[in-house]
C-alpha cells in the first residue's frame, strides 16, 4: 500500500510518518519512506537516520531533469518499467530497522528555481512503484495542497491527512477532501496534538467524522525531541493506538 501523508505546515506530518513507520516495521512490514517535501530538513533526524542523496540526482540532477522536461514539453518519462523497493540504487536511500528513507531532493540555495523537477521525478516513481504484501510506502508530502496540483497523489492508494488544533488546519480538511475525491482516492484523518479541551471542537469541525481513524495526544516527549533534534520513539499509548490502526487500515 502507498499512503500520502499530508496537511498544513507544522501539523506533524513528519512526526506521524516516523511513528507510523516504526509501528509498521514492528509488525514485520518493510517500510519505504519517501520524503517529497523539498523544504523539510528534519525527517531523517526524527528517524535517527542519515539523509540520503536526493533521488533527482540519479537522473542527472535538477537542471538535467528540467531540460529533459522542457525538450519534451513536460511529457518526458523517467521510468520505462515498474520499479520495486529493491531497485532503488545504493546511495539514494538509507536504512535502519526495516525502514528505508529516500528523498526527492531539497532546495539548497537561493535563486535555484522551482522544485518542479523533483516533484516530477518522485511523482513518476510513486506511480511506477510496485510493492508486495509485506511492504508499505509512506509519502511525507510538502505542506499544503501543491502536491495535488503536481499529480503526485495520483499514484497512491490512500490519502492520510494530519490535522492539528488550528483553524487553518480544520479549514484545510474540506479542501483536501475535495481534492482526494476528484482523483478517486480515499481519505482519512489523524488528529494530532489533541487535548481534552480541543478534541471535541476538532471532531465536530471535520465533515464525515467517521473518517477520523486516530488521535495522537499532545505528548511532552515528542515535543522535546522535536525541539532538540532527537530521534522519535513510540510511547506505549501511541504504540497501542497505531498498532490497532495499522492492523485495520494499512494492510497491503
Amino acid at each position: 500500500m502507498k499512503i500520502a501523508i499530508c496537511g498544513k505546515g507544522g501539523c506533524g506530518k513528519s512526526t506521524i510518518t516516523t511513528l507510523l513507520a516504526k509501528t509498521l516495521a514492528g509488525k514485520n512490514k518493510e517500510v519505504l519512506i519517501i520524503d517529497s517535501d523539498e523544504s523539510n530538513y528534519g525527517l531523517h533526524v526524527q528517524l535517527g537516520m542519515e539523509s540520503p542523496k536526493g533521488f533527482t540526482g540519479y537522473f542527472g540532477g535538477k537542471e538535467k531533469v528540467m531540460t529533459d522536461m522542457l525538450l519534451s514539453q513536460f511529457s518526458h518519462q523517467f521510468f520505462h518499467q515498474a520499479w520495486t523497493v529493491a531497485d532503488i540504487p545504493a546511495g539514494y536511500y538509507t536504512e535502519k530497522n526495516k525502514i528505508k528513507l529516500m528523498v526527492s531532493g531539497k532546495i539548497n540555495q537561493a535563486n535555484e528555481g522551482c522544485s518542479c523537477a523533483m516533484g516530477t521525478v518522485i511523482g513518476q516513481f510513486i506511480a511506477n512503484l510496485q510493492l508486495n504484501k509485506d511492504q508499505v510506502a509512506l509519502m511525507d508530502m510538502e505542506a499544503g495542497v501543491e502536491h495535488f496540483g503536481r499529480s503526485i497523489d495520483n499514484g497512491v492508494d490512500m490519502i492520510l491527512m494530519v490535522v492539528d488544533p488550528s483553524h487553518e488546519s480544520l479549514k484545510l480538511t474540506k479542501k483536501i477532501a475535495g481534492l482526494a475525491a476528484s482523483i478517486d482516492k480515499p481519505i482519512y484523518y489523524i488528529l494530532n496534538k489533541t487535548t481534552d479541551g480541543n478534541k471535541k471542537v476538532m471532531c465536530e469541525s471535520i465533515e464525515k467524522s467517521e473518517k477520523i481513524i486516530a488521535e495522537i495526544g499532545l505528548d511532552q516527549e515528542i515535543m522535546e525531541a522535536g525541539l532538540t533534534g532527537k530521534e522519535l520513539f513510540l510511547s506505549e499509548t501511541i504504540a497501542t493506538d497505531l498498532r490497532r490502526l495499522s492492523s485495520r487500515y494499512f494492510q497491503s
